[in-house]
């Protein structure tokens, strides 16, 4: 009786029977057929063949053979779909050996020989020896594919192949750059500027985050601020990246940045920023690809730019350290009186009318924003900002109170359409940048969440004010003592907005002349005071005779 785990098949048995040991591929045939066996639609079964065929890197024609195959031979026909010389190439060892020798001949040392280079090689050798039909080029390549594979693993960074560019992921898989927004990357850097708050005290050095466009080397997103770098950080420049980018007259733009979209991967380090939950929901929500260098020297894109900010920008700024700190002006404290909003003008301003519009190194015909028009290989999809919300930094939970009020950080919230879910626990999403409105989240089951409204600081609508900022405005009201309250919080942006602001010369001016008006009628009111008090004494004086007495007269006529 034949063991029941055996290895052969009989191919007597009909196509319904169930074998307990299969080969791996017998196995994974197998389960091909038994699924388009079930019965389904035309739809379903279509699908299915596409599934398959791409699972197994083939046509849909070759998994429709293998069904037909099947139906009329039974099991035995799942057995001998592979040919027996797979693996094996089809020339004499003296050819392959003479191919592998050329190749590693011709690349020794400084000297460089190409497959093709190996086939004209071989071509001629053939020649000589009087042999009609050497093996073509297609053989060659196959014969020297594992030695330049192997090769290809050794070297640290493919970079630039003629024009393109070629990056190694960790994972063993090579991007070539072909096009704009097609590999972005990012990473962090500490500024090397001090900046003081609005009081002029000193606070530190913030963090740059940039997201660099590999194909053109323009930046199209960053983050400034004094959050270490994070996933939330990350999460927040990328979706900077993404938005198209508008900015107010104040920022005095004379160019527009004009960079938008979205990325199919996202290149960066393995730091555990890249590597979270939060970013990897990120990339899967927005359709991305998370990537990681496979080599520190993989991140030279996105690391210039740092040098370039530091060579070109912060060196010229008030507050200055330098990237050594042994080696840091003494004075860069004294100096340092930017705050982190003007540093961002600043930054901005460079990025958008200079860096974007200069010509790199690698392009000498377009700026790096030309290259990036000209690399799209179709217009950019515009998100709509609600779909970017999970880039936006989460809050812990808060309760919504009676009325549709919402409290945070010391702020209260008055949010629309809310009044109802009094008592409901809820998530608040926002940007730190300005936290005058929030995003309110209904938390469903499961941890999901689902917009409900937008939530916005009450008195202060008109106002932009950064989380940072707030928390320093509290932190000083409660030292004074104060309460703190929507209309404290105001006051004490209203007052330091006007105690940092400096007046401009023709303020100035206007000020000295306002002052010398009311001196100068200051001093007539006090002069016309004067003279009206002496006419009023002068009307209402009485007069009176006074006698004189002479004291010898008086000492005669009393014969004193």
């Amino acid at each position: 009786m034949e063991d029941c785990n055996t290895e052969i098949i009989d191919s007597a048995q009909p196509p319904e029977a169930i074998v307990s040991e299969l080969p791996e591929q017998v196995r994974q045939k197998l389960e091909i057929v038994q699924s388009l066996l079930e019965p389904c639609d035309r739809s379903a079964y279509g699908e299915k063949l596409r599934g398959f065929a791409q699972k197994r890197g083939v046509s849909v024609r070759s998994i429709q053979r293998l069904f037909k195959r099947y139906q009329d031979e039974g099991l035995t026909a799942l057995t001998d779909g592979d040919r027996k010389d797979k693996g094996f190439y089809r020339i004499s060892n003296d050819w392959e050996n003479f191919i592998v020798n050329t190749y590693k001949q011709g690349n020794k040392g400084s000297k460089r020989m190409s497959p093709k280079q190996v086939a004209l090689r071989l071509e001629s050798q053939a020649l000589k020896i009087g042999n009609p039909k050497p093996p073509c080029y297609r053989t060659v390549l196959r014969v020297l594919a594992p030695i330049i594979d192997k090769q290809k693993k050794s070297i640290r960074s493919p970079g630039w192949q003629g024009s393109t560019l070629s990056v190694k992921t960790r994972d063993g898989f090579d991007l070539n750059i072909t096009v704009s927004n097609q590999v972005w990357q990012c990473d962090h850097t500490r500024a090397d500027v001090l900046l003081v708050d609005r009081d002029g005290k000193l606070i530190g050095r913030p963090w740059l985050t940039t997201v660099v466009d590999s194909y053109s080397r323009c930046i199209v997103g960053i983050n400034l601020g004094f959050d270490a770098p994070s996933s939330q950080v990350v999460a927040l420049a990328i979706r900077h990246a993404i938005l198209q980018k508008n900015y107010a007259e104040e920022y005095k733009l004379n160019c527009e940045w004009g960079t938008l979209g979205t990325p199919k991967y996202l290149f960066t380090d393995g730091g555990k920023d890249f590597r979270s939950n939060h970013l990897a929901e990120i990339a899967s929500q927005l359709g991305f690809v998370l990537k990681l260098r496979d080599r520190p020297s993989e991140g030279g894109i996105v690391e210039r730019p740092f040098k370039t900010f530091n060579q070109s920008l912060f060196s010229t700024l008030p507050g200055y350290t330098g990237s050594n700190v042994q080696e840091r002006p003494k004075e860069a404290e004294e100096d340092a009186c930017l705050t982190l909003r003007q540093l961002e003008y600043l930054v901005v301003r460079f990025i958008v009318d200079n860096y974007n519009q200069s010509i790199d190194a690698r392009i000498c015909e377009q700026t790096r924003f030309q290259r990036w028009e000209a690399g799209l290989i179709a217009d950019p999809e515009v998100l709509p900002e609600r779909q970017l919300d999970i880039c936006l930094m989460k809050q812990a939970r808060r309760q919504i109170q009676r009325g549709g009020y919402i409290r945070f950080e010391n702020i209260n919230y008055k949010g629309t359409y809310i009044e109802g879910h009094a008592g409901e626990t809820i998530c608040v999403r926002y940007d730190p940048r300005d936290i005058t409105s929030i995003l309110v989240y209904q938390i469903v089951q499961q941890g999901q969440e689902v917009f409900l409204s937008r939530a916005h600081a009450q008195g202060l609508e008109m106002e932009q004010l950064a989380l940072d900022e707030a928390r320093a405005g509290a932190k000083r009201l409660r030292e004074k003592g104060k309460s703190l309250h929507n209309e404290s919080i105001l006051q004490e942006v209203i007052e330091r907005d006007a105690a940092t602001t400096k007046a401009t010369r023709k303020q100035r001016q206007r000020q000295e002349q306002s002052y010398k008006q009311v001196q100068s009628m200051s001093i007539e009111e006090d002069g016309a005071l004067e003279k009206t008090a002496l006419e009023v004494a002068d009307e209402t004086a009485e007069v009176v005779d006074v006698e004189v007495w002479d004291l010898e007269t008086m000492q005669e006529d009393y014969g004193w």
